[in-house]
């Protein structure tokens, strides 16, 4: 099951900085930040790009949203099934002692 956590996290990475990138190189109406790079998307993809470029970003969104929602769904199983309470060995984090008795009491 570790390994199927470790894939996830590894392709959620790789799915956020491709869906990063297709959000940067898309043309925008105003200018923006599409523009600072002399029209990439247009250039390098042809002047009907904008609808690929839409499609492509609106199916990698979709698949981060799975991989997203399926890794938290895993981790949250995997959490739960290991220990239903809060166990402070595991923690680190000493029981309390008792109490020392009363000097009054020791007489």
């Amino acid at each position: 099951m570790e390994i199927v956590v470790k894939i996830l996290y590894s392709l959620v990475i790789v799915v956020a900085l491709l869906l990063s990138v297709l959000i940067l190189i898309q043309p925008s109406k105003s200018g923006g930040f599409g523009g600072v790079f002399g029209g990439v998307g247009e250039s390098v993809f042809g002047a009907r790009a904008g609808s690929h470029l839409t499609k492509a970003t609106v199916i990698m969104t979709v698949v981060f949203f799975v991989l997203a929602l399926t890794l938290a769904s895993l981790i949250g199983h995997t959490k739960s099934s290991e220990s239903s309470g809060l166990d402070l060995e595991k923690v680190g984090v000493e029981a309390p002692a008792a109490p020392a008795a009363p000097a009054a009491a020791q007489k």
